[in-house]
């Protein structure tokens, strides 16, 4: 099994920061690419920012300056740094990750996701 558990979600004020992490645990043989997705009331889930394994990195245009991701590989982790906050920005926020997990036998990932941490920034 594999799991990614998020956590540093809040409730902050317009301007303030929230650190996000993701680990991810069990049998991981390789983690290709891990990021973050939020999903704001009444709309579509979205890309917040991903990196991937050879270090590149994007970030959603509405979070561009403000956020930055970060990974840990020695500890299968990932980070949200999220500064400069909006009211926009609330959403339930998903860890995402690529992984291929021990027992697959092809160089083919498979999609992982966390349970979501809620960030509400009030205005």
């Amino acid at each position: 099994q594999v799991q990614l558990v998020e956590s540093g979600g809040g409730l902050v004020q317009a301007g303030d920061s929230l650190r996000l992490s993701c680990v991810a645990s069990g049998n991981i043989f390789k983690i290709k690419k891990m990021g973050w997705y939020r999903q704001a009331p009444g709309e579509q889930r979205e890309l917040v920012a991903r990196a991937m394994g050879d270090g590149s990195i994007t970030y959603a245009d509405s979070v561009t300056g403000r956020f930055t991701i970060s990974r840990n590989n020695a500890e299968n982790t990932v980070y949200l740094q999220m500064n400069s906050l909006k009211s926009e920005d609330t959403a339930v926020y998903y860890c995402h990750a690529e992984i291929i997990p021990s027992w697959s036998i092809g160089p083919d990932g498979q999609n992982y996701w966390g349970k979501g941490t809620l960030v509400t920034v009030s205005s």
